[in-house]
């Protein structure tokens, strides 16, 4: 015997860049689905002209950022079984980004940051015609590419999220995810400490671990991409024996 609809109260966000409210809509929902079907539903019976933005509904594209109940989700993969039953559920666009039409926001920001980062550049191959690095190393720089890009990390990190102003100077921790990656592989050659210090603004962070906290994914980005990169600018500009070394040897 098939379970009986349940009923809610679906507080969505309405409006764009010039202002809009909350508005409430009843709808029912079946055991199983999540914050994304119950959307749809709304969209199919009571509002159709409502924007939300989605492509796989499985978890894998992060287009369905949105904050439910003030909590920074995908909401594709968002239980509507882990909300107290009776109480309205509020759905809003990411914060961080400026709005574009109801839970639709403009996340561009993070794609013109990533063009300034340099790209992969490997060493010369071995003799053989090879390039090797061990299974320990592949491993690091693993769980950074499992980022989805769905900028959750970016919409919590106070550091852009209370001061619009820091953005020109300030990549944000999906940037120092990719930055990571590219800095740790034992293969690659090009130098983004610079970058790093300066222009992404690395020294910014005070490492509150809060993009961590939101990431769907699990990707430890303050334990093992922030803070190694910070030991290393640290290490290549503040370290007084390498500064030492240098003046003895002459390398810059």
């Amino acid at each position: 015997m098939a379970a009986s609809p349940i009923q809610v109260r679906m507080q969505v966000w309405r409006g764009d860049a010039s202002g809009g409210e909350f508005k409430e809509y009843p709808v029912a929902y079946e055991e199983g689905m999540v914050v994304l079907d119950v959307l749809h539903r709304i969209q199919a019976t009571q509002a159709p002209d409502l924007a939300v933005r989605w492509n796989c509904k499985a978890g894998r594209c992060g287009s369905c950022s949105a904050e439910v109940n003030g909590r920074p989700r995908l909401m594709c993969m968002t239980r509507m079984n882990i909300f107290p039953p009776g109480e309205p559920i509020t759905v809003a666009p990411l914060k961080t980004f400026p709005l574009i039409k109801d839970l639709v926001t403009d996340v561009s920001f993070n794609y013109e940051k990533a063009k300034s980062v340099p790209a992969f550049k490997p060493k010369p191959k071995e003799a053989d015609g090879t390039r090797r690095m061990y299974q320990e190393e592949v491993d690091r720089v693993q769980e950074f590419h499992k980022c989805i890009e769905c900028f959750l990390c970016q919409n919590v990190c106070h550091v852009i999220r209370d001061h619009p102003e820091n953005k020109p100077a300030f990549a944000g921790p999906r940037l120092f995810v990719r930055l990571a990656a590219l800095e740790m592989h034992p293969l690659d050659t090009n130098d983004r400490l610079e970058l790093l210090k300066q222009r992404a603004g690395l020294g910014f962070c005070n490492i509150t671990k809060c993009c961590t906290e939101v990431c769907p994914e699990q990707i430890h980005i303050t334990d093992n991409a922030i803070i190694p990169l910070k030991e290393r600018v640290v290490t290549e500009y503040y370290d007084p024996v390498v500064w030492v070394v240098r003046k003895l040897t002459g390398r810059k």
